[in-house]
């Protein structure tokens, strides 16, 4: 999909982590998701990844999905460690979406069998298949079955099951963590946005249809007159569903609307196993306390 033609937000984002173990921690070596990727509505400006102590070994990459890691090892014992990312980030408006337009999901699941080469591998087909913690099962296919009526155009039935999933689930922090299973936060329909973006994944995987996990920011402060939105302190979670020729339709069930200019996006993958935001790896250390600070600035231009 390409975007419409209103003037892109401006934001300027400060990603800070900190951890705090119990003793020092000789050597760690981590893996950050922390760089917005550029995509056709999104453009980076400016971006950088600084780690306190200094990293002995710093260096990016570009995933398997096209996303932007950098890889750090902190050679020095540390009793904390810091990890700030900052950015600033054009957004541009997804085009006007008219959703009985789009073909019967059914064609749009039939068509990936179709589909060959490793372009359409990488963009789309992988998509369509398990992954690490979001796997088909009859459960998945039961809830979304309502949504998902015969014939029915597919970003129509992905949108009707967004909502209902919104309408459904009760956003509550304390009621899963980073390892809670997709099956528990199904049954026990509460959770947060990563739980929401892979009951929606699921769903929509169930029923053959390619679906990714999108990891962002939230602008922090809505437009006059409009509602705050739930998970704009923290990373961001939503899901991604591919319309055949309309491309990727991007759904947040957590605030029950698809995405427009108010999401920044990081990174996107199968699911939470393939993006997360710090992934690491240390020698010794006992315990530790992680918090986290998101701040999403709009920039006005001057």
């Amino acid at each position: 999909m390409t975007c419409d033609a209103r003037p892109a937000a401006l934001y300027r984002c400060r990603h800070l982590t900190r951890y705090a173990y119990g003793e020092d921690v000789p050597v760690s070596h981590h893996r950050l998701h922390l760089t917005p990727r550029p995509h056709p509505r999104q453009s980076v400006h400016r971006a950088s990844v600084t780690v306190h102590p200094a990293a002995a070994v710093q260096a990016d990459h570009v995933d398997h999905f096209g996303n932007i890691t950098t890889y750090v090892a902190v050679q020095e014992p540390h009793r904390t460690l810091t990890i700030t990312a900052e950015c600033e980030v054009a957004v541009m408006a997804p085009p006007p979406l008219a959703p009985l337009a789009t073909p019967g999901w059914e064609d749009v699941r039939d068509r990936i069998a179709t589909l060959s080469g490793p372009e359409a591998a990488a963009e789309v087909v992988q998509f369509a298949f398990d992954s690490t913690l979001v796997r088909a099962s009859p459960e998945l296919a039961d809830y979304a079955a309502p949504s998902f009526a015969a014939g029915r155009p597919v970003a129509d039935a992905a949108l009707d099951l967004m909502r209902r999933i919104h309408a459904d689930f009760v956003f509550d922090p304390a009621a899963t963590t980073v390892a809670t299973p997709l099956a528990v936060a199904l049954a026990n329909r509460r959770g947060v946005c990563q739980d929401f973006a892979h009951v929606l994944v699921g769903c929509l995987r169930a029923h053959g249809l390619p679906a990714r996990y999108v990891s962002g920011y939230l602008r922090t402060l809505p437009p006059p007159g409009q509602p705050r939105l739930i998970g704009a302190d923290v990373s961001h979670a939503w899901a991604a569903v591919w319309c055949g020729d309309n491309g990727w339709l991007d759904l947040c069930p957590t605030n029950g609307r698809p995405a427009d200019q108010d999401f920044i996006t990081l990174a996107w993958g199968r699911d939470y196993d393939d993006v997360s935001p710090v992934r690491g790896v240390i020698l010794s250390g006992t315990g530790h306390h992680l918090s986290v600070e998101v701040d999403v600035e709009p920039v006005v231009p001057s």
